[in-house]
């Protein structure tokens, strides 16, 4: 997930789960390869993300793309 927190860009790696294992900062090398090809959705507002995003607000979360990863 890229999501804005608190003024800067954030990637956010979560498990099926919406268990948190990873954040950094989405201005890495890393996010444009890891991304590549796929569609992000804008789905980080529904009721499924509410608890992995409790310190986001709605528009942060309405604003934020959510990729799935094939690993």
């Amino acid at each position: 997930m890229i999501i804005d927190q608190a003024g800067s860009t954030v990637a956010r790696l979560f498990l099926e789960t919406r268990e948190q294992v990873a954040e950094f900062d989405a201005g890495t090398e890393e996010i444009a390869p890891m991304t590549q090809g796929l569609r992000p959705a804008r789905s980080a507002h529904l009721p499924e993300w509410d608890r992995a995003l409790a310190g986001h607000s709605l528009e942060e979360r309405r604003a934020a793309d959510v990729y799935t990863l094939d690993i």
